[in-house]
């Protein structure tokens, strides 16, 4: 979604784009994850957020077959329009190839791991990016 989208109030804008995540995560590992663009921006300032969703029964009931479930969520949280260009090269620079190391390991990860909900978050702060794991503070 261009950052110039009609959703989002003109003071807001996203500070990614899919093909940013796309270009980093690759064309077949995109298709396969949940990937969604706030409308909103998160109270703490997160911009990018990944969750690792685990293919259990109880949680994709309703007919979904367990194959078609998307094991990983990416959302991507707009920020102050004014922000937006530096949020963008900070978060281009650390924080996506970050996200596809850490859907990476997730992939990989022993079965207890996998078997329950584990999630990353990161925000631009000054010239970097900060990073917490599972609601905890950030970093």
């Amino acid at each position: 979604m261009p950052a110039r989208n009609h959703r989002l109030p003109r003071d807001l804008a996203w500070p990614l784009t899919p093909n940013d995540i796309r270009t980093v995560l690759g064309v077949q590992e995109t298709d396969a994850a949940d990937l969604d663009f706030d409308n909103r921006p998160w109270e703490d300032g997160t911009a990018l957020h990944v969750e690792w969703m685990p293919r259990l029964s109880s949680n994709y009931g309703g007919g979904i077959h367990p194959g078609w479930w998307c094991t990983v969520r990416i959302r991507v949280a707009p920020l102050p329009a004014a922000e937006r260009a530096a949020a963008r090269h900070i978060l281009r620079q650390s924080a996506l190839p970050e996200l596809a190391a850490w859907i990476s390991a997730a992939r990989h990860a022993p079965e207890p791991w996998t078997l329950s909900r584990h999630s990353r978050s990161w925000r631009p702060e000054g010239s970097s990016t900060a990073h917490r794991d599972d609601q905890q503070p950030y970093l």
